[in-house]
């Protein structure tokens, strides 16, 4: 089942490039759009909206390869029409970056203990979460 699934990932992209649109109003911060994905962010500066709009593109696009969905195919630039107070420029996000840090985000797990071993265990100050980690490593071969 574990090569199945990274079969699967294979056929993802390493790295998704969108058009996106920064629109400026005076004393608001830069509206960042995806047109594509229908999704919107926002940034103080240029800097900070380019940035937000890479961390977006990467969550969006992580989350339509778990779902499944369909990845839909960036529109050229030139075939976007912007407004005066508007600029489009394209940001990429590098995926094997976005899906390390996904899937290495720890979980909470509880479980159940007989009352001597917890306090035995305690008394020595066991660090429950690496012992559980360790030996589910040892047993998944992993």
């Amino acid at each position: 089942m574990m090569k199945a699934v990274k079969n699967m990932k294979k056929k993802f992209k390493d790295t998704y490039v969108y058009p996106i649109i920064f629109t400026y109003e005076e004393g608001q911060e830069i509206a960042v759009e995806i047109p594509d994905l229908d999704v919107a962010t926002s940034g103080v500066d240029d800097e900070d909206a380019l940035i937000s709009a890479r961390e977006l593109l990467g969550l969006v696009m992580f989350g339509l390869e778990e779902d499944g969905e369909p990845i839909p195919a960036p529109t050229p630039t030139k075939n976007i029409h912007v407004g005066k107070n508007q600029n489009v420029m394209l940001v990429d996000v590098y995926m094997p970056a976005i899906r390390m840090a996904q899937n290495n985000k720890s979980v909470s797990r509880t479980v159940t203990l007989p009352a001597w071993l917890n306090a035995k265990a305690l008394s020595f100050n066991i660090n429950f979460s690496q012992v559980l980690q360790d030996a589910l490593k040892e047993k998944l071969h992993a």
